[in-house]
């Protein structure tokens, strides 16, 4: 059947994170994408890290697979022309350097639409248009300014950022449809187009529930699913919830056997109404569901605390994968607190292929994510990542150099 975006060019000009992000994805899906990399130095992530000395990084390897690598000097004449014959052989050029380097470069909008005008422009920003437009921003940055890290940990302490990258790969997914949505119109306009996806904003798009509950908060000046309700204060602003659900749904991280030893050993239970006469059967309070003390949604959110901390007495009799087998059977919404050993070691991510074992040829067999998204009709075969210039020659060759060119470039230092 081929791939999904089989046929479709990405010159890619990304590094660190959020960039490759988005072209690793594309790449999952079937484009070539073309990393075009500094000769001797590459992506700054190849160095950061590493666990082997002289050898490419997991961080760079884990984000640049299914990718090929290029070296071109760009500060020199004739490195700007094979950047013009790549701009005119590809679909898509994706960007996260700082603000103006590509004008720098002598490749405004404008130039790149004259040599290509179907040519798509993605950019990853820190900020949006206004005053902090020009500034430098990294993964912890973006959720400070995102409103994640002030909406996250415990009312008692300071701002938390989240171990999951939302600002340098939740903006690099953001970008990725944003790239496809303007494919897709081109196929329409035959037209090319900028697509921006600033990382403040990807963050403040994964708190929507947080801008919701500050519009909450200010029409109502309480929330009733947080835990400060109902014994504490809340302030003008949305509060730091804890484990809180953030939903209808009040849920709870609650210690399972073994927790004094263990640092996972957790599990995230929630108080689903529905589920709430088989809750009270499996913990053994089969009196709580015709109680007026709970008997409702709405009165149990008075109750939380020593709701919560009857359902742990429970919770904390069997390890976490006990628990679930009990819970599932009663349909009650559960999760256990699963490590980055236990992911990496689970078998059904390992058959899916969202855990995948990577040869290197410098590196040997490491462990890596693989494409998150399946398709029915495209199935990803994860590659990997390329050796600093391992592709140079051969793209140049499908751009039309021939092999005296080639030498030529080499000699002037070009590639």
């Amino acid at each position: 059947m081929g791939t999904a975006l089989e046929g479709c060019r990405i010159l890619d000009f990304t590094h660190v994170q959020s960039g490759p992000t988005c072209t690793q994805l594309l790449a999952w899906l079937g484009a070539d994408v073309i990393k075009v990399e500094r000769a001797g130095e590459g992506d700054a992530t190849r160095t950061q890290l590493r666990d082997i000395p002289g050898v490419d990084s997991l961080y760079f390897t884990m984000l640049n697979h299914n990718k090929r690598s290029i070296t071109i000097d760009t500060k020199k004449l004739k490195g700007k022309q094979v950047l013009e014959r790549l701009i005119k052989h590809c679909d898509v050029l994706v960007e996260n350097f700082a603000p103006g380097a590509l004008d720098r470069m002598g490749f405004s909008w404008e130039r790149i639409n004259e040599l290509n005008p179907r040519m798509i422009v993605a950019s990853v920003k820190g900020f949006g248009p206004g005053k902090f437009q020009d500034c430098k921003v990294y993964e912890n940055v973006a959720q400070c300014a995102g409103g994640a890290a002030s909406t996250t940990g415990f009312d008692d302490g300071p701002p938390l950022v989240t171990g999951a990258q939302i600002g340098d790969s939740g903006t690099g997914v953001h970008l990725a449809v944003g790239i496809l949505a303007a494919l897709l119109q081109r196929h329409r306009t035959g037209r090319g187009q900028k697509v921006l996806a600033p990382m403040q904003d990807a963050v403040l798009n994964l708190c929507r529930v947080k801008l919701r509950d500050q519009q909450r908060l200010e029409r109502t000046g309480t929330m009733h699913e947080y835990p400060q309700y109902p014994d504490g204060k809340f302030g003008n602003a949305v509060p730091r919830a804890g484990n809180a659900s953030g939903g209808g749904q009040p849920g709870s991280i609650l210690r399972c056997k073994g927790w004094e030893t263990d640092p996972n050993a957790y599990i995230y239970f929630i108080t689903q109404a529905a589920a709430w006469p088989a809750v009270c059967k499996v913990i053994g309070e089969p009196e709580w569901i015709n109680d007026e003390a709970y008997a409702t949604p709405e009165v149990r959110l008075l109750h939380l605390k020593p709701i919560f901390a009857r359902i742990e007495k429970w919770t904390m009799t069997m390890d976490k994968f006990e628990a679930m087998d009990v819970l599932n059977q009663y349909d009650i919404p559960c999760g256990p607190i699963l490590s980055m050993k236990e992911l990496a070691a689970d078998p059904s991510l390992r058959a899916s292929g969202t855990i995948v074992e990577v040869e290197h040829p410098t590196r040997g067999k490491y462990l890596t994510v693989g494409n998150p998204i399946k398709l029915s009709d495209s199935h990803t075969e994860i590659s990997r990542s390329p050796l600093l210039g391992e592709h140079t020659e051969e793209v140049l060759r499908q751009l039309g150099y021939a092999a005296d060119d080639l030498a030529t470039l080499r000699a002037e230092g070009v590639i």
